[in-house]
């Protein structure tokens, strides 16, 4: 299911994937995001341990008529503050929570970037289909307008059949650009979506190949509980831990907390002396310290996160709702297109046999030529509807897979960091 394009059996579709996977710029940010957490994490992580800062120092001083002395130090201070009440590892497991969820973001990122690649690839050849069916009917129907101009000069046809043959002819002639226009602009947006220049793909999507078809059986082997697995509904359910984790962390902000400090001093009249112990000073101290009156600050800030805590919660319940209403319309949409291919395949083939009778009866006089035409117009919306809900197909494949959250490989954000910070706690 992670490379669930690789089924469709179309290599340019999985190289272009593959190219967005690696040089999209929305992609590239989100990284940048996920990395950017990752170190706030650690940021958080190190306050659970001591820490410690080293000093030295040089002086020269002279007394009366003595000769200047030089004097030499160095020192080494050290602070901790253990994590009595829980309150730095609880912020420790909100930054955390909070890797995770821009982890899951980025896979979401994946998720939707595939889709878009494969969405708009399917369309650039669904495109291409319909741009060929357009050339081909005008084909036939400047011959059509041949054959009438060759019967109004043989005095068979009037002058009013020689115009509506044009009009039609010239109707579907400007269905010709209207198409190139839209490839151009498909094949500018994959460009996009692959991190390049607009016009990039131009000679390699130049060529005319078929809409990438799945397999029958594509939907139903997907697994039921595939869906818990959408990046989006993890990031949601990261966020509400993150947001629990800060509000365990509020409510203990007022109690006490106790810091530990102390020094190391060495001092000599010369460098050489300093490693021998030629004078050591130390000392320890102990600060107990509590919040008594914050004007009721804390209590709000309680209030407000709780609040936060509520509008994660309701987050993720939307986005599961959403993700069940995306599956549950993809299965429909892909149901009800499968059952329309079906009947518009039947209404191209009776749209065909009518054109030719309609063109053979013409020839030989039994009727207008008005009939012609239309039947030429019924045949060219049958042909152009049933090529375009073919691509609505693999479109509705892809956005079944997206809905799924298929299309991204599971990466372990946790490293030994945490696990080390943590295990200092008393």
């Amino acid at each position: 299911m992670a490379r669930w394009w690789q089924r469709f059996g179309d290599a340019q579709l999985t190289a272009l994937i593959d190219q967005a996977l690696q040089a999209n710029p929305s992609l590239l940010g989100a990284q940048a995001a996920v990395r950017q957490a990752r170190a706030t994490r650690d940021v958080q992580a190190a306050g659970l341990l001591p820490s410690a800062g080293a000093s030295a120092g040089v002086g020269r001083s002279r007394q009366g008529n003595n000769d200047a002395r030089n004097s030499y130090s160095a020192g080494l201070d050290a602070s901790w503050e253990p994590d009595w009440w829980g309150a730095q590892g609880n912020r420790v497991d909100a930054s955390e929570a909070n890797a995770r969820a821009a982890q899951a973001t980025l896979e979401s990122t994946q998720v939707s970037l595939a889709a878009e690649v494969a969405q708009t690839y399917v369309t650039l050849r669904g495109q291409q289909d319909r741009l060929r069916i357009a050339q081909q009917n005008l084909a036939l129907q400047q011959q059509t307008l041949q054959i009438t101009e060759w019967r109004v000069q043989a005095g068979l046809a009037t002058s009013l059949e020689s115009e509506q043959a044009r009009q039609s002819t010239s109707q579907t002639a400007a269905q010709v650009p209207a198409l190139q226009t839209s490839l151009a602009q498909s094949r500018h947006a994959l460009s996009i979506l692959t991190g390049q220049a607009p016009a990039a793909l131009e000679a390699q999507l130049q060529a005319v190949q078929p809409v990438p078809l799945a397999p029958d059986d594509l939907a139903m082997t997907l697994p039921a509980d595939t869906l818990r697995q959408r990046p989006d509904v993890r990031a949601a359910q990261h966020r509400v831990e993150a947001a629990l984790s800060t509000l365990s962390a509020q409510e203990v902000a007022n109690y006490p907390s106790l810091r530990l400090s102390g020094s190391l001093g060495l001092s000599a009249l010369t460098l050489g002396a300093l490693t021998n112990g030629a004078s050591v000073a130390a000392s320890m101290a102990a600060g107990l310290s509590a919040t008594l009156f914050d004007g009721g600050a804390n209590r709000a800030q309680i209030r407000a996160q709780s609040a936060a805590v509520d509008q994660a919660q309701a987050s993720y319940q939307s986005t599961v709702l959403t993700a069940l209403q995306e599956v549950e319309d993809a299965l429909v949409q892909l149901q009800g297109d499968k059952e329309r291919l079906l009947r518009l395949r039947e209404a191209e083939s009776a749209a065909r046999n009518a054109s030719l009778l309609a063109n053979q009866r013409y020839q030989s006089g039994l009727i207008d030529f008005q009939t012609v035409l239309d039947t030429q117009r019924t045949l060219l919306s049958s042909q152009d509807s049933v090529s375009t809900v073919a691509a609505n197909i693999s479109t509705d494949h892809i956005r079944l897979y997206k809905a799924l959250g298929g299309g991204w490989t599971p990466t372990e954000v946790a490293d030994a960091a945490v696990p080390m910070a943590r295990s200092s706690q008393p």
